[in-house]
Parts: structure tokens; sequence; C-alpha cells
């Protein structure tokens, strides 16, 4: 089963890679039995360093993300070590999952600002 954010943005989290409170990291606490998040313009700075932040996690790491799932619907760990093995001759070393968290919270972020920059604010809710 699911958890969704809907408001200004929506998508779904990840499973078992993301956590519901995922946008705390971009620097606004989530409150309530549901993680209300409200971002305004003067939250830009924080949200930029998180987006760059993951892309730093990421790496090069990232672009080979994208061309997956752009090729892919769906995914499971062996899918994406041996696209990373066969297509990149890259071996991965670290947890897929933990790489993912960093895939979708970038995911995440760049819809936070994305939102912010268009109407000035972002206000969500997140399903625990």
């Amino acid at each position: 089963m699911g958890r969704y954010y809907h408001g200004d943005i929506e998508g779904k989290f990840w499973v078992a890679v993301q956590p519901s409170d995922d946008a705390d990291f971009f620097g606004v606490e989530g409150y309530h039995n549901y993680l209300n998040y409200s971002f305004e313009t003067e939250d830009l700075d924080n949200i930029k360093k998180g987006i760059e932040e993951c892309k730093t996690k990421l790496g090069v790491a990232k672009k080979i993300l994208d061309e997956f799932f752009d090729i892919e619907n769906g995914w499971n760990t062996e899918m994406i070590k041996k696209h990373f093995k066969e297509k990149h001759k890259i071996n991965l070393k670290g947890s897929v999952t933990d790489l993912l968290g960093w895939y979708a919270r970038l995911e995440l972020g760049e819809k936070i600002k994305k939102c912010v920059e268009e109407k000035g604010q972002c206000s969500f809710e997140a399903e625990l």
C-alpha cells in the first residue's frame, strides 16, 4: 500500500526507500497526524541546498538512474544492479535502497522548488 502526498504538489513516496517525512530534509518540519508542509520563497536557499546535496550524493548514478527509469516501468534491486553493470560497467558497491532514497528525495525536492518558484509557496500533506 502506497503513501501519498498531496496539495500544491502531488506524488507517491517510494516504497521501502523514502520515508513520509522526507520533505523535512529541505528545511521545514511536518506536523499533525499527516505531515503538513508549507514552503515559502524564503525557504528556497534550503531547498536548493538540499537538491545540491542529493545530486552530490548521487554523482554519476543520477544520470544512470534517469536512463533506467526512462526505459523501465518498474524496478527491483537486481534490475538496477544489472543495468549499472551491463550498460555502464559499474558494480554497485553500496545499497541500492540508499541510492534510490537519494534519487527519490531529489525528485521531491525538485517538485517543491518548482512549485515555490512558480507560486511563491508550496503546501502539501504527506501520509504517515
